[in-house]
């Protein structure tokens, strides 16, 4: 399937993790770049709304290691 540029699609999302996880997601293609897509439905003074958001696709995320709970304690404990 070709990509047209300056445009996306949107879909409704069925894994809401927690309040702040967008209503709907999806992904959007402008001036060649890829974009992922993120809308919440508001509410304001005239009516509802859908926030935005966009971040780039080939960025990846990089997920801080876990920690041991060890990582900052000195190396000469006596035990």
């Amino acid at each position: 399937m070709d990509k047209k540029d300056n445009s996306g699609v949107l879909f409704k999302n069925d894994k809401i993790e927690n309040e702040r996880s967008p209503n709907y997601k999806g992904n959007i293609t402008v001036g060649g770049q890829d974009f992922w897509l993120s809308a919440w439905i508001k509410e304001g003074k005239g009516g509802k709304f859908m926030g935005l958001a966009l971040s780039p696709k080939d960025q990846q995320q990089k997920a801080k290691p876990k920690s041991s709970g060890f990582d900052d304690m000195p190396d000469d404990v006596p035990f």
